[in-house]
């Protein structure tokens, strides 16, 4: 009895094996950074710039490219007051697409007494890749 319970053991370990088990991590594998430039209002290229005013009351995220470059789009949506600005954390290629990490950088004391609304958002030029954009 004990050899017929080795026997399929040893027999579940080989089918183990030949199936090709393997683990897998959820983390992704920084490749390289990833050159940038913000661009001004002006800079924004004109079909690009429509789509942005037509999504600036609320928070978006979105790409755009000329086949050139690779425009990384990122608006807040409305927010009470001018005076706001956005900071790139982060951007590189990962073995999955290309990572961005932004954050959104409150006025200072004078602009918070300004009850004009903003809609700040970012338009970040990169290299054209051909790779999914992950927003963190």
């Amino acid at each position: 009895m004990k050899r017929i319970g080795v026997f399929v053991m040893a027999l579940l370990m080989m089918i183990g094996m030949l199936a090709g088990c393997s683990f897998q991590s959820d983390e992704q594998v920084k490749l390289r950074d990833l050159d940038f430039t913000i661009l001004s209002e002006e800079k924004i290229p004109e079909e690009l710039a429509g789509i942005i005013a037509e999504k600036e009351s609320e928070a978006f995220k979105l790409t755009y490219s000329d086949n050139e470059y690779l425009y990384i789009c990122i608006g807040y949506g409305e927010q009470a007051t001018g005076g706001y600005s956005i900071a790139v954390n982060d951007l590189y290629l990962t073995d999955t697409g290309i990572y961005v990490n932004t954050t959104l950088l409150g006025p200072d004391a004078s602009e918070k007494n300004n009850p004009t609304p903003s809609y700040p958002s970012i338009v970040i030029k990169t290299e054209y890749l051909d790779e999914t954009v992950l927003f963190e």
